[in-house]
């Protein structure tokens, strides 16, 4: 099912990853590392799925990644929103909250079509 031409979901996530990287490495700096461990798995975990998804043995396997994906993202929404509720955590940028939400409306999308099909 792979197909090596430029996937845009695929690139977006990976870039995001990075993002998430970068924030978690943040808060292991200030010895926050249950909360960075946390953003970390589930914030890597939404591309590594897609990533897999990408060489689903059936449609049936490739929309359980994705909905693995979405379980992912959802997760992340909680705990960087609760660094941003926190007076103990620092907020993540506006970016990587508006970044998460694309990637959680696409995440949608693909499974919704994908189930049409």
């Amino acid at each position: 099912m792979r197909n090596d031409k430029e996937n845009v979901i695929v690139k977006l996530t990976f870039e995001f990853s990075i993002k998430i990287i970068e924030f978690s490495e943040a808060l292991r700096d200030i010895h926050k590392y249950e909360m960075a461990s946390q953003i970390f798995r589930s914030g890597t975990s939404i591309g590594a799925n897609i990533r897999e998804a990408q060489n689903a043995e059936s449609k049936a396997d490739f929309i359980h990644k994705f909905k693995i994906s979405a379980k992912e993202a959802d997760e992340l929404e909680y705990w960087l929103e609760l660094c941003t509720e926190s007076k103990f955590y620092p907020s993540p940028e506006d970016e990587l909250l508006k970044k998460l939400k694309t990637i959680i409306k696409i995440i949608s999308k693909i499974i919704s079509s994908s189930k049409k099909r």
